[in-house]
């Protein structure tokens, strides 16, 4: 796709119909992200523990069916290009609670990033959780994501906190960033 074809980007709710092209968009960003850009060396094992937990198809439709959360999908022409998901927290932090909001994912495919849609669907993720729920906002980021730890902050998160991400067996350095 050209950028001026990923320029006209279309964001809505997903449906349960989007199911088995969300999972492999998930899969296929988090592989973007953290095996070919961050270089993470997974072991196979984990990485196939991780993927089937988080971003099967089944994972993906119990995510979509369940009422307490929501998930938006960005497309160019009907071909999805990014994603976001927010709901109730759920971060281990003594002060987190299930009626604060959490945005739990937001990717976007290599070849649509820097055109915006990643910012567009944080606004529109957040303004959803300020309207939801009570109290501060929460969201979980990878400790060498340094490039999201400044957008989160520009948006006036801050970090409150540290914890261990488990992907398979592995173990991710999270840290815990709060606004509100």
């Amino acid at each position: 796709m050209s950028s001026a074809l990923l320029s006209k980007f279309v964001i809505r709710l997903a449906t349960p119909e989007d199911a088995a092209r969300l999972s492999e968009l998930s899969h296929l960003t988090f592989r973007e992200t953290f095996l070919e850009g961050f270089a993470i060396p997974y072991p196979p094992e984990d990485m196939e523990v991780f993927v089937e937990a988080s971003y099967s198809l089944e994972a993906t439709v119990e995510r979509l069916a369940d009422p307490a959360q929501i998930t938006w999908i960005a497309e160019v022409d009907g071909a999805p290009i990014a994603y976001a998901n927010a709901g109730p927290c759920h971060l281990p932090h003594p002060e987190a609670q299930g009626g604060h909001g959490e945005l739990y994912r937001i990717y976007v495919a290599r070849d649509a990033q820097g055109l915006g849609v990643g910012t567009a669907l944080l606004d529109i993720a957040l303004a959803w959780l300020e309207q939801t729920f009570e109290g501060p906002l929460w969201l979980g980021v990878w400790s060498g994501n340094v490039k999201a730890q400044r957008l989160y902050a520009a948006y006036g998160f801050t970090k409150a906190g540290e914890y261990e991400f488990p992907v398979g067996a592995w173990r991710d350095h999270e840290f815990i960033f709060r606004r509100g």
